[in-house]
């Protein structure tokens, strides 16, 4: 519910947490990074409940077996996985905003371009084949080629 300040107490807790994220990121580099990053989307994960729950742990395995070169991490406090250190897709659990669905949400950086008008987020109420078939080509597509590194 926004005030008439303008954020409403969900949104200033999620500016919060994403500044506590890069606080708890300052001086740290390279591998050690990458698996503090990785632990705190797991942590995120398993912080949810319910339908929440379910729907970002799916999605966590469609993004590891679709786009394995993207690095996991923590964005706002949803599960978020990035390329070159830009989140591409995250999911936002219908918890976080006190809203009636899950979202799973596509960043601009994310290769989904498809003529003048494409899709970047999706209502998920329940995790289900329909859902993941719907998914996995997305994710494939929005994570882009490997760097080749």
């Amino acid at each position: 519910m926004a005030t008439n300040e303008g954020f409403s107490a969900d949104e200033r807790a999620a500016m919060k947490q994403r500044a506590e994220e890069l606080r708890s990121m300052k001086g740290v580099k390279g591998a050690a990074k990458k698996q503090k990053e990785a632990e705190a989307c797991l942590a995120a994960i398993e912080a949810l409940s319910g339908a929440d729950r379910v729907i970002a742990e799916r999605f966590h395995v469609v993004v590891t077996e679709e786009a394995p070169h993207l690095e996991w991490k923590t964005w706002y406090g949803f599960p978020s996985y990035a390329r070159d250190g830009k989140v591409v897709t995250f999911v936002q659990p219908a918890s976080k905003f006190g809203t009636r669905y899950t979202s799973i949400g596509f960043n601009e950086d994310a290769a989904l371009d498809d003529g003048p008008i494409w899709a970047t987020s999706f209502a998920v109420l329940e995790w289900t084949d329909a859902v993941e078939k719907q998914l996995r080509p997305l994710v494939h597509k929005a994570a882009g080629e490997p760097d080749g590194d």
